[in-house]
């Protein structure tokens, strides 16, 4: 067995003859090869299931058979166990298999194995000697293909030859200055899978981070932050293929989750203000995109379904959504730019080591959640007071403690869930009076465009003020009862 340890990047087509001219390749001969997979599964995909993979492929004149385990992906690294056996002819033969295989080859998965996609791509690869360690470079240029449907294939696997994990990292970001790389997190095998249709592409939401009693605080920001790293890679391929506006979403709530994960790490020595300023200024590129599809997927819709005569308001829907088309180009843009793959990468170069040293997580989270808690009470207090930017204020307050709550959640089982679940009805219901505001901006903006949607406009000022206007007290009684809670956390530190 050998561990495979890769990091994997799209990239675009355009850009691969930049990348052959990049000065880490000069002087380096290239070895170029065509590489044929097949890939085998039962007729339920028990493999797929199991996250493993069994495949034959072509290397030249020979066939080498290769039984892999996905561990999942992160910032588009993967560590993986690796079988290979160099096999004769293009049929599997099972006899070779390592002992550690056989567990996820059994007999009875064995007898209904036939081949279900196919890889077929030519691979240039290019030893680079550097000094964390020896990286290959391989350019995969070809087609996925699972009986008549097939999709393309343009990527780049850094794999470690030896030293230290961080080399691949370092020679990606030193690739950026050549090609717009994006981090990949589906392997060709996930990919051929989607084109059988046992596996879909959806947006990705929050991942739990694996924290555990007793765990020292910088290991579970570590792990919190990698969580929020892979919910936010896995929406990028959907963002900017696919025109569900889910993806967008999910996208901007891994990016919060690790906005506020650096913010709680602050407090224990593990600032990092170059990652916030980045993060900052990817959710600044994303927000207006969001912005607008939930004026046209939500707030207009809703109005539309309550008017007698929708048509009244073509000309206003036909506008917002030109808004919206051009602000999820920029959005798709900035996913693009290598300024968000060097962020990923540099987030991903510096928490591929546990942490084992500082004070416990307990006395982190407990401290943490206070400290948001008492925010969250304050603003509440004085609710009634409060103007729209005030209740805005109030609704970042119980996001960011749900946020922190989340990630420290597996300390506490069942007491936080009931906690935390009123946080979230209260960050929805404020989000709405939020999405409300929003809206009456983006109104004026199209107004400023066009005067003759001045009509329509009103008709979507009056719903608006309509529906917000019963959810603004209910609001209020609702961050009272959380402010008199008795806090979980609290309650958790009292019984041990």
């Amino acid at each position: 067995m050998s561990l495979e340890v890769e990091l994997k990047l799209a990239i675009a087509p355009a850009d691969i003859p930049r990348l052959r001219r990049h000065p880490l390749l000069k002087g380096l001969k290239p070895q170029r090869n065509k590489l044929y997979g097949i890939y085998f599964d039962t007729p339920d995909f028990d493999l797929y299931k199991a996250r493993g993979a069994f495949r034959l492929r072509r290397e030249g004149y020979h066939w080498v058979q290769t039984v892999k385990l996905d561990r999942g992906s992160t910032a588009g690294l993967s560590v993986r166990p690796e079988f290979e056996t160099r096999v004769t002819g293009n049929q599997p033969d099972f006899g070779v298999l390592p002992e550690q295989a056989r567990a996820m080859l059994t007999p009875g998965v064995i007898k209904r194995l036939a081949p279900r996609l196919v890889t077929d791509f030519q691979r240039t690869t290019w030893t680079l000697e550097q000094p964390g360690g020896t990286v290959e470079l391989a350019l995969d240029l070809g087609c996925i293909r699972a009986g008549e449907v097939e999709s393309p294939v343009a990527e780049i696997e850094l794999e470690l030859k030896s030293g230290d994990g961080r080399v691949l990292f370092d020679v990606a970001e030193a690739l950026l200055d050549a090609a717009a790389l994006i981090p990949e997190y589906r392997s060709k095998a996930l990919r051929g899978y989607q084109l059988t249709g046992v596996w879909k592409e959806k947006p990705c939401k929050a991942i739990p981070a694996e924290v555990e009693p007793g765990m020292v605080a910088a290991e579970a920001w570590r792990r919190s932050l990698l969580a929020a790293l892979t919910q936010l890679g896995r929406n990028l391929p959907g963002l900017l293929a696919d025109p569900d506006p889910e993806y967008l979403h999910q996208a901007r709530v891994a990016v919060r989750r690790l906005r506020t994960m650096l913010g709680l790490g602050r407090r224990i020595g593990l600032d990092q203000p170059d990652w916030n300023d980045e993060l900052r200024w990817f959710m600044g590129e994303l927000s207006p995109a969001r912005d607008w599809d939930v004026m046209v997927t939500e707030t207009l819709a809703a109005v539309r379904a309550g008017l007698p005569d929708a048509t009244r308001l073509d000309g206003l829907v036909a506008a917002a959504e030109a808004r919206r088309d051009l602000a999820r180009r920029r959005a798709r843009t900035a996913v693009r730019d290598p300024r968000l793959t060097r962020l990923i990468l540099a987030i991903g170069q510096a928490l591929l080591d546990p942490r084992h040293d500082g004070f416990r997580l307990e006395t982190w989270g407990a401290r943490a959640l206070e400290r948001r808690r008492r925010r969250l009470a304050k603003l509440a207090k004085d609710y009634a007071q409060l103007d729209a930017p005030g209740r805005h204020l109030l609704r970042i307050a119980a996001k960011r403690l749900r946020y922190a709550g989340e990630a420290f959640a597996p300390l506490y089982g069942e007491a936080a869930d009931g906690y935390l679940a009123e946080v979230a009805r209260l960050q929805d219901g404020l989000g709405f009076a939020n999405d409300v505001a929003v809206a009456h901006g983006l109104l004026g903006e199209l107004l400023a465009k066009d005067r003759k949607l001045v009509h329509a406009a009103g008709l979507v000022e009056g719903f608006m003020v309509g529906a917000s206007s019963d959810s603004v007290p209910r609001m209020g009684e609702l961050a009272a009862r959380i402010a008199a809670a008795p806090p979980f956390w609290k309650k958790r530190a009292k019984d041990r």
